[in-house]
């Protein structure tokens, strides 16, 4: 037996050589602040990489691939800041050969999120598939749109050389889809038949104001009409703004000087199309002496006589301006605008057109014939006599476009209307 003092020496030199590994609750005892400071950077990292995963679902719903590829960075980013963090824990803390309860709920903890880590690591995969196959849709969408363009380039080019392509006011490209056929001509007419119809209503009404014996005015224009009813004194005034407005209508100028004594028909439908979407007072504004602004101006001044508008107005201040070569904006020049454009891109209309489109009138007194006319009465009683309608006013003329007749509107003397 080894003496008591011998013994002990022993047994220091054994412990000294035995190495006990130590278990996360003594690490935690030793330097818990660096551990809790490791956990918490742990689960800020999975709460950062959950938001990232939100966006990135948001990303494709509506899909937006700059913001998927953000997000995919984001995601990226925070698998690598928890993959550093699980690295740096495994050098620091080796596997303790006993294990303590709490090490138990750590180790179920981190498996967890490993868990969670693998499930986020297929779900960006997936995304990048994803995306992968959206590259390639709108690669093949650009493609087409490339090859769109370089159609609609070719179009345009052929659409300068016939001069069927116009300037916008920010003086880009603008094409007008719009073919040149009898039905363009036809609502092209109604529209002007519409524009005379609406400029009568502020005439009349400023007869009325001015204290006019209107059954006298209609009478002058033309004494030999039978209305069937005083309301129907109208087409009268109706009858007195066309039979002005197309007079020079089957000229190429329409009666107005101009030093350009050859268009194209090109051209006809070049200023037809630039002009019909454009407000009448926008297009005097930017040349108030081009050759819409003489033929508004010489037009007004045949409309409107001296008497009428010095009994409207009490002066003939707007009639000199114009005269002046210039263009009022009071509401009443504004409201004959909108007839001069509707009868002036009505004769660009017409000249475009191979051969030009023909205008026919029709006299007073002239017996109705329902191929070269038409009633704006619809509810008309005709007698079983032998004796045909007679044309009391000529409300808006006809015309031959091609081997076609559009009808002209009258409107039929001493007539009944059913009641």
């Amino acid at each position: 037996m080894l003496p008591t003092g011998a013994k002990e020496t022993q047994l220091r030199e054994n412990n000294s050589q035995k190495v006990h590994p130590q278990p996360v609750e003594e690490a935690m005892n030793q330097n818990p602040e660096a551990l809790e400071t490791l956990m918490s950077r742990i689960f800020t990292n999975i709460s950062s990489l959950k938001s990232s995963y939100i966006q990135l679902q948001s990303a494709h719903t509506p899909y937006d691939p700059d913001k998927i590829q953000t997000a995919d960075k984001l995601v990226i980013a925070e698998l690598k800041n928890l993959s550093e963090l699980k690295h740096f824990y495994r050098e620091n803390n080796p596997k303790p050969v006993c294990v303590s309860p709490q090490d138990s709920r750590l180790a179920a903890e981190i498996q967890e999120q490993q868990s969670l880590l693998k499930t986020y690591e297929v779900m960006v995969k997936k995304f990048q598939s994803e995306i992968q196959n959206k590259d390639s849709e709108i690669h093949q969408l650009q493609q087409q749109i490339e090859e769109a363009s370089q159609k609609r380039a070719k179009l345009e080019k052929n659409l300068k050389l016939r001069g069927l392509l116009t300037k916008d006011s920010e003086d880009e490209n603008r094409f007008f889809p719009v073919d040149l056929t009898p039905d363009l001509f036809i609502s092209a007419a109604d529209a002007a038949s519409k524009a005379i119809h609406d400029f009568s209503k502020p005439l009349i009404n400023m007869m009325k104001a001015a204290g006019w014996d209107l059954d006298a005015a209609a009478h002058s224009i033309e004494s030999n009409v039978i209305y069937t009813k005083r309301a129907h004194k109208k087409y009268a005034f109706e009858s007195y703004i066309c039979q002005r407005m197309f007079s020079g209508f089957e000229q190429e100028s329409f009666g107005v000087k101009s030093d350009n004594l050859t268009v194209s028909k090109e051209s006809f439908f070049h200023q037809f199309l630039s002009s019909r979407e454009t407000d009448p007072l926008d297009m005097l504004g930017q040349n108030p002496d081009s050759i819409f602004g003489k033929f508004c101006r010489s037009k007004y001044l045949v409309v409107v006589h001296p008497k009428m508008e010095a009994s409207f107005f009490g002066n003939l201040d707007q009639r000199n301006f114009l005269v002046g070569g210039g263009h009022p904006r009071t509401a009443f020049y504004q409201a004959f605008l909108k007839l001069a454009k509707a009868i002036w891109l009505l004769h660009r209309l017409a000249y475009s057109f191979e051969p030009n489109v023909k205008v026919f009138q029709v006299k007073a007194g002239s017996e109705f014939s329902d191929i070269y006319m038409e009633s704006v009465l619809k509810d008309l009683v005709m007698d079983e006599s032998d004796v045909k309608p007679k044309v009391g006013l000529m409300v808006m003329p006809g015309f031959w476009i091609g081997g076609s007749v559009i009808q002209s509107k009258v409107y039929l003397s001493n007539m009944k209307v059913a009641e």
